[in-house]
């Protein structure tokens, strides 16, 4: 008797094991984050498949259920190579999966985290500046789904809807303008983008959601493993911070 399933899936991490073996970690909609043993999977013929960012079409096999188990696959969308002219499609890829990775529980199911890191990918393809402002939404809806979600609905002070300019890093909660202003030093930029839903600018904008997201997931999402945030998503913010100008690296 033998367990398998068959689902797109984004490929997250790969790790050579044994004689040109790797273990392969996948983000499905419904078996969420799963590892696999690819048998050739550091091979010069599949190393191309199993890169971090892409979308394949994965088989899953193993006689029990909670066994590592084979994993094979064939491609349906090379986001990889697709990104490797643009250092900073490249940098949003990495981060994105490095995130996921890390952040989200093995063998248990997030569709909506799944369906957004697709989104993610798809928009990379137009160029990173697309993507952006779907990678900071979608890191704040993965802090909702891991219990750890931002509310920016209202002022945590206030109550007012209109002129939520901050977050407080203690509560998570929007802080209005009028509210905010004696403590602005403390709170966290909110970027109009995320507060509205709207597409961002510019990269100062990029920034500011990647700022506010990272603190709680370095916080919440991965200090809760006691674990640092991923580097690949702390060389993405950094990236940022250089584009943006000395201003910002205040």
């Amino acid at each position: 008797m033998t367990v398998e399933w068959l689902a797109p899936a984004i490929v997250l991490a790969v790790r050579q094991h044994g004689e040109g073996g790797a273990v392969v970690t996948l983000l499905t909609e419904a078996q969420g984050r799963h590892a696999g043993l690819a048998k050739g999977g550091a091979s010069r013929g599949q190393a191309a498949l199993w890169q971090p960012g892409n979308l394949v079409e994965a088989r899953w096999i193993a006689r029990l259920p909670d066994q590592l188990g084979h994993i094979s696959g064939e491609m349906v969308h090379a986001a990889a190579s697709a990104a490797l002219d643009d250092p900073l499609a490249l940098a949003v890829l990495t981060a994105a999966c490095a995130v996921a990775e890390g952040a989200l529980p093995e063998r248990e199911a997030h569709p909506a985290c799944f369906h957004g890191l697709v989104r993610v990918i798809a928009a990379l393809a137009r160029g990173p500046e697309h993507a952006l402002p779907l990678l900071v939404h979608w890191e704040a809806a993965l802090l909702a789904e891991l219990g750890y979600g931002l509310d920016l609905t209202s002022c945590a002070a206030s109550g007012a809807t209109e002129g939520l300019v901050w977050v407080s890093p203690k509560s998570g909660r929007a802080v209005s303008e009028a509210a905010g202003s004696p403590y602005a030093d403390r709170l966290l930029p909110l970027p109009a983008f995320l507060r509205d839903d709207a597409q961002a600018s510019d990269a100062k904008e990029w920034l500011a959601g990647l700022r506010l997201t990272g603190f709680f997931l370095a916080r919440d999402a991965f200090g809760h493993q006691h674990r640092p945030l991923p580097s690949a998503r702390e060389m993405l913010q950094d990236r940022l911070t250089t584009m943006t100008g000395p201003s910002e690296n205040a």
